[in-house]
């Protein structure tokens, strides 16, 4: 799937805490969620289904994977 993400509307995570990187998710594509590294804004972007990336966000919340 290709999607036009050139004038997408970023933003930080809020668990970036000031760090260096962290994941930026782009708002206002429905049904799909864009995610990219912060640290690399020109390179590639992630492309979810909504539901599979709140999936994501609710399993990092819970410490499905761990602590890091």
């Amino acid at each position: 799937m290709h999607v036009d993400l050139t004038e997408a509307p970023w933003r930080r995570s809020t668990y970036s805490g000031g760090q260096n990187g962290c994941v930026e998710v782009a708002d206002g594509f429905p049904g799909i969620t864009p995610v990219r590294d912060s640290k690399d804004p020109q390179g590639p972007a992630l492309v979810f289904p909504a539901g599979a990336w709140q999936s994501v966000v609710t399993a990092t919340a819970t410490g499905e994977f761990g602590t890091l």
